[in-house]
């Protein structure tokens, strides 16, 4: 659990540095910008905040031995300070692209992995609400708002 603090890679700021200048006091030049799934989680009345820590950690840090995620953190709403549309937990899980994050989600529906499988269910049965959202870094260079099939 420890580990929660080398997550450099997740930029609070979700934008892409103006210049060189700006990269290099951000702390990101020469580092690539990953895209966020962003998590918003509530527990269950009767699940306990460092076991829902724990087997996240331990289910996050799978997918990443499996490549299927690059990076992840787990935050705490503090204070209490939040609107009615926050959760109690964030959880930010960085992704180089939709092909990477496309191989996390087949890894935990069609995979008949017993270990996946135990991992899973441990995080799962402790969540009582989620709110998801997909994040990329902003301005990027696709410019995804304009494009469209139709």
């Amino acid at each position: 659990m420890g580990r929660k603090g080398r997550c450099a890679g997740v930029y609070v700021s979700l934008t892409q540095p103006r210049d060189t200048a700006h990269a290099v006091a951000a702390g990101l030049e020469g580092r690539q910008l990953m895209n966020l799934y962003h998590c918003m989680v509530d527990l269950k009345d009767d699940a306990k905040a460092l076991a829902f820590a724990q087997s996240l950690d331990n289910w996050m840090e799978h997918l990443k031995t499996k490549g299927v995620i690059q990076d992840w953190r787990l935050l705490r709403r503090k204070l209490n300070l939040a609107s009615d549309a926050h959760r109690d937990f964030l959880l930010e899980i960085e992704v180089e692209d939709l092909s990477q994050l496309d191989r996390a989600f087949r890894l935990v529906g069609s995979e008949k992995d017993e270990t996946v499988e135990r991992l899973h269910r441990q995080v799962h049965q402790l969540v009582a609400a989620t709110d998801f959202g997909l994040y990329r870094p902003f301005p990027d260079p696709e410019r995804a708002e304009r494009m469209g099939l139709i």
